[in-house]
């Protein structure tokens, strides 16, 4: 058995998920907290936020991040591919930075306007 604190919502559920019971979660108060705690046991995701170069902006740094959770074992090669990413402004909320970050569907977006 493993224990979580869900973090799907300010609640912070005690979840309790059964490995060899098909995943079973206890101490969820809503439906998401059980889908929260299936999926962070067989498959943990997070979401990165980061920031990349950019020339001609206020600042020398646009801040970044997925448009969706990428598999926690991805973070740190996902991480290394914005190192070499330096934008020319401007820059819009929203505009794909790197699409498809490592076959994984969620692309790397701008979070600033520069």
């Amino acid at each position: 058995m493993k224990e979580l604190i869900c973090i799907v919502c300010p609640k912070g559920c005690h979840l309790t998920v059964d490995e060899e019971n098909g995943y079973a979660v206890s101490g969820n108060n809503c439906p998401r907290g059980e889908e929260y705690g299936k999926s962070e046991v067989i498959a943990p995701k997070r979401t990165i936020t980061s920031s990349v170069k950019v020339r001609g902006g206020l600042y020398p740094r646009l801040p970044v991040k997925t448009d969706k959770p990428i598999p926690k074992e991805l973070i740190f090669e996902a991480m290394k591919l914005l190192d070499e990413v330096e934008l020319t402004a401007p820059v819009k909320v929203g505009d794909v930075v790197i699409e498809n970050v490592l076959g994984t569907g969620a692309s790397f977006i701008a979070t600033r306007n520069m």
